[in-house]
């Protein structure tokens, strides 16, 4: 069955980016030291992020961080989703209004405008396409940003919570759990490497 995995990396204190986040500097003050796990050479490192990408059936994002990775300084072929590790899966993202025009014309993008709920349908149904066109299971990667994490979580719409805990207090920033709806969770696996500790949590 297909998963909406929420996958994001998040400071000691509880931040997904540093402080004063904009368009010319989207994970912030300091941000950048959340996803040094991501482009280190650790091979556990690698792996989790090998095995991650691999998942993916569709990624879902929100509208904020879409103009981001989209934007003049955002994604290219090295620093995409999964850069270099698997093909691209389709991605998704919730807004109240399709962008004029899209920079990354070489990706797969669909544009939600009826809600975070709809949106992950959507998503969901580009990943149950995918895994059975590669006849393997495939998840919903939800990646982002905080608030739209947030919001599916508190929403009850995500299974698994992956968590990539970066050994860095930001102090401030955008927080992940703010007023966040109360969830069990069931700690599934931990991994740690000298740049994070990656946890993954089912949400029950």
């Amino acid at each position: 069955m297909t998963r909406i995995i929420a996958d994001i990396s998040v400071s000691l204190d509880g931040f997904v980016t540093g402080p004063d986040p904009g368009p010319d500097n989207g994970l912030g003050t300091g941000g950048e030291a959340l996803h040094t796990w991501a482009f280190s050479d650790d091979p556990v490192d690698r792996q989790v992020l090998r095995e991650a990408t691999a998942r993916s059936g569709a990624v879902l994002l929100g509208r904020r961080l879409f103009d981001l990775v989209d934007g003049p300084n955002g994604w290219d072929d090295s620093t995409g989703y999964g850069a270099g590790e698997v093909g691209k899966p389709a991605f998704v993202v919730v807004t109240s209004s399709p962008p004029e025009s899209v920079r990354l014309t070489d990706l797969d993008w669909t544009f939600v405008t009826t809600g975070l709920s709809d949106a992950v349908t959507a998503a969901r149904e580009r990943a149950e396409a995918a895994s059975s066109d590669s006849r393997k299971d495939l998840d919903v990667v939800l990646m982002g940003g905080g608030a739209t994490i947030r919001s599916a979580f508190d929403a009850g719409l995500v299974d698994v919570l992956t968590l990539h805990l970066a050994p860095v207090v930001l102090g401030a920033g955008t927080p992940l759990f703010t007023g966040a709806v109360p969830r069990t969770l069931e700690q599934r696996n931990v991994t740690s490497t000298s740049t994070a500790t990656h946890l993954t949590y089912s949400v029950l």
